[in-house]
């Protein structure tokens, strides 16, 4: 059967497990989710989901969408890998509980939250200058970041300040406490990347 779906964040709270130990729970909707697309790669097969609904879509995605037999615009497409037995078909809707259960390790991917250009000490957690002795300039500043005439340049790779976030971040190690096939929602213990109705791709391991 499959092992993953979409879905998007709702919220982060916490609960309280029925021996007293507080965790951390996030809040997920996961799915429901369509097949658009089957691909059979030999060893494995590439499964299409799409998920979400959204009022416009361009032409040629209508085309796809009415080759699979669909109604709804999704709004997210994205694909994964299935076994290569796997005997889902163009135009199935599959719901939480086709995939997931109670108990269940998973992994949850998406984009981070993005923090705008930051500095080495945030970005990098860099400890920064002496502030003594005259220093008063040189708290949080990087410091060298370079050789002399061998090689004569900086190397590719070198922590520096820049953009912080907007990156792909997958966190592993989470587990399933409970789900609701009403409203699809899948509450996971632990905390997941990006914010509020970001997208996300929840595998289970």
């Amino acid at each position: 059967m499959m092992n993953a779906l979409l879905g998007y964040k709702i919220s982060q709270s916490q609960q309280f497990t029925d021996d007293g130990k507080r965790i951390p729970v996030t809040m997920i909707t996961a799915g429901p989710c369509w097949v658009t697309q089957v691909k059979d790669m030999g060893t494995y097969r590439s499964i299409q989901l799409g998920f979400g609904t959204v009022k416009n879509i361009s032409k040629p995605l209508q085309g796809h969408i009415k080759k699979a037999g669909l109604e709804q615009k999704p709004r997210f497409l994205r694909e994964i890998r299935a076994a290569s037995d796997e005997t889902v078909t163009a135009g199935a809707q599959i719901q939480v509980s086709d995939v997931f259960q109670v108990g269940d390790n998973i992994q949850v991917t998406g984009i981070s939250k993005g923090k705008g250009f930051a500095g080495v000490v945030k970005r990098h957690h860099f400890k920064g200058g002496p502030r003594t002795h005259g220093q008063s300039d040189r708290e949080r500043a990087p410091g060298s970041i370079g050789q002399t005439t061998t090689p004569g340049r900086v190397y590719k790779g070198k922590r520096m300040a820049g953009r912080m976030g907007g990156d792909t971040v997958t966190v592993k190690g989470l587990q399933v406490v409970s789900i609701d096939p009403t409203t699809n929602t899948l509450t996971v213990k632990g905390v997941v990347p990006g914010g509020t109705h970001g997208l996300l791709l929840v595998t289970k391991v």
